[in-house]
């Protein structure tokens, strides 16, 4: 009888130890400290859970487990309760760190001199300080292309590629083929093989028009990635850069070489012929920029193009207006004003693609010249300047999005996969990456930005609205990506349900459209919970097809994850900003 009693014993133990959900391990002395001004304590890891107290901003608890993005705290001595882990700030053995981010105690050095280091992830933000060759800095996050890091004048983003880790996990340089050095857009019917030869099998094809991030060149052929493995194609059917990519000449800009040999070409291809060569550490004014290729004169009377992704540039040393300088416009309507303010009288408003003269720049403003004669001024970020212009660093978006409470939901997670593309690409991983992207983006604007899933866990649809209405958010997006059993669907679509969200949706759709410059399949009514049980300003974007092969490359590239999340990005400041 003993021994029955001794055998049910080890069964039941065994039973528990594997079937039951398992909880993350904490520390006996982890605390975390309340991070919004009233919290919600609940009685289970889920916001279905029956509330038992409210706590305050500054109140700190021992913690006793954590689950998902749940933590169980201890409340007093015989009460525990439950608290999202995006409301908190978790200290850890005496660090501390927010719930959600991924930190780490890694550290690098620059790689180049100038490098700029900006406010946020992204050529919008502002420049806030410049690191020197050989500088050393600590890694804080990194997101996609770009990393946060700490120096001596505080936190900043820069460049993935301009940085050198210590830590060789953190390191995705290009030897590793895990960092693109650029993008491209076939321009025919192309096999994809497994190596870089005519010999090498075929494994796919990319149709005409795909576009691609390029992760490095062996004699004419290009490696990218094609259902998440090394791929490559021949650079005889590729055009380098992106067709938004202008001829920019550089007004007497000065580029350094950075690699130890660097061929000069006839053209701006890699299809061109070599006619010289070039060595690391040489500096050359650049003569004019086409997709990313410089022209420089690399002997006496001698003129050719080198790759500019292994140059470092300068600054230029003009800010002269030479006298077709033009600014064209981003967005349908967009304000031009009377002075160099956004508090000035708007005397007319512009649509996308219209071009104005540019008078001069003030500040962040460019003062144009209208069809009637009269001047007027647009701000910077709202437009892209012809080779001739002077750039202006695009900042001003953040005035519009701080202290904005926006709630991101990432489509899908956990056992909802949602939809699996061609290659093989997961739904709930794309969303995530966009969202975690975009959420950098709009932090370091100082909007206040909440997660629905921060991992790969699954929340129930009246669990992502109900986040909404408990953070009394400005905006909700609900970030997905498509499918269709015609594969040649392709394109981005975006859907709002109460008619008091069209406005919202038309403007965040239509600012990713741009930026992503994918097809346009226009804003919809649609009937979706997270839309229709919304009593928030809310939109669900559909951010392209993955059912698609040529637009699943495109969507999972580097470039078209900044792209989205700066277009999302744009479409919540420009909305912000008309209200």
């Amino acid at each position: 009888m003993i021994k029955r009693f001794i055998l049910l014993l080890v069964c039941v133990t065994l039973f528990f130890g594997v079937f039951l959900p398992q909880d993350i391990g904490v520390a006996a002395n982890d605390t975390v400290t309340i991070a919004e001004d009233t919290v919600n304590v609940r009685n289970g890891p889920g916001l279905s859970y029956q509330l038992v107290k409210q706590v305050k901003r500054g109140d700190k608890f021992t913690i006793i487990k954590e689950q998902s993005d749940w933590v169980q705290i201890q409340l007093s001595a015989a009460k525990t309760g439950w608290v999202a882990n995006w409301v908190v700030t978790k200290t850890t053995n005496g660090a501390t760190a927010t719930g959600s981010s991924n930190l780490n105690k890694n550290t690098a050095e620059a790689n180049t001199n100038q490098l700029r280091v900006r406010t946020g992830p992204g050529t919008n933000f502002r420049i806030s300080g410049y690191l020197n060759k050989g500088q050393a800095v600590s890694v804080i996050d990194d997101n996609e292309n770009w990393i946060k890091i700490s120096a001596g004048f505080g936190e900043g983003w820069v460049t993935r590629e301009y940085l050198d880790f210590n830590d060789k996990s953190t390191n995705t340089s290009k030897e590793d083929n895990n960092l693109s050095i650029d993008t491209g857009k076939v321009t025919d019917t192309l096999n994809v093989r497994n190596e870089p030869s005519t010999t090498g099998q075929v494994i796919g094809k990319l149709e005409k028009g795909t576009s691609i991030s390029i992760y490095s060149q062996k004699n004419n052929w290009i490696e990218i990635k094609y259902a998440n493995q090394s791929a490559w194609i021949s650079g005889d059917y590729v055009q380098i850069g992106t067709e938004n990519q202008q001829t920019n000449p550089a007004n007497g800009t000065i580029g350094t070489v950075t690699a130890s040999t660097l061929s000069v070409r006839s053209d701006s291809s890699l299809n061109s012929t070599i006619i010289g060569s070039i060595t690391k550490g040489q500096k050359f004014t650049i003569l004019d920029e086409k997709n990313n290729w410089y022209q420089i004169e690399y002997k006496p009377g001698k003129i050719g193009w080198a790759a500019g992704w292994y140059f470092n540039k300068d600054k230029a040393s003009t800010t002269e207006l030479a006298k077709d300088s033009k600014v064209t416009i981003l967005h349908n309507g967009t304000n031009i004003r009377k002075d160099p303010s956004v508090q000035s009288n708007v005397l007319l408003r512009a649509n996308e693609g219209e071009s104005f003269p540019i008078s001069s720049v003030q500040n962040d403003w460019y003062e144009i010249t209208l069809p009637n004669g009269t001047k007027g001024f647009i701000a910077g970020w709202l437009v892209t300047t012809n080779g001739t212009g002077p750039g202006i660093d695009k900042q001003g978006a953040e005035a519009y999005l701080r202290a904005k409470t926006i709630v991101i939901d990432p489509g899908h997670g956990g056992i909802d996969s949602g939809t699996t593309g061609t290659g093989g690409t997961l739904e709930k991983e794309l969303t995530l990456r966009t969202a975690q992207l975009l959420s950098d983006k709009l932090k370091a604007a100082g909007a206040n930005v909440f997660l629905t899933r921060s991992n790969d866990t699954f929340l129930p649809l009246p669990s992502r609205v109900r986040l909404a209405n408990v953070h009394q958010s400005d905006a909700f997006l609900s970030l997905h990506y498509d499918s269709n059993l015609d594969r040649s669907v392709r394109g981005t679509t975006g859907y709002y349900y109460h008619d008091y969200q069209k406005k919202f949706a038309e403007y965040v759709y239509n600012s990713t459209n741009a930026q992503t410059r994918l097809k346009s399949r226009g804003v919809r009514s649609g009937d979706y919970h997270v839309i229709r049980e919304n009593k928030r300003q809310a939109v669900l974007m559909e951010l392209g097809y993955l059912s698609n092969s040529a637009e699943e490359m495109t969507l999972t590239s580097v470039q078209f994850q900044e792209n989205a999340a700066t277009g999302l990005y744009n479409g919540l400041a420009r909305y912000f900003k008309e209200q």
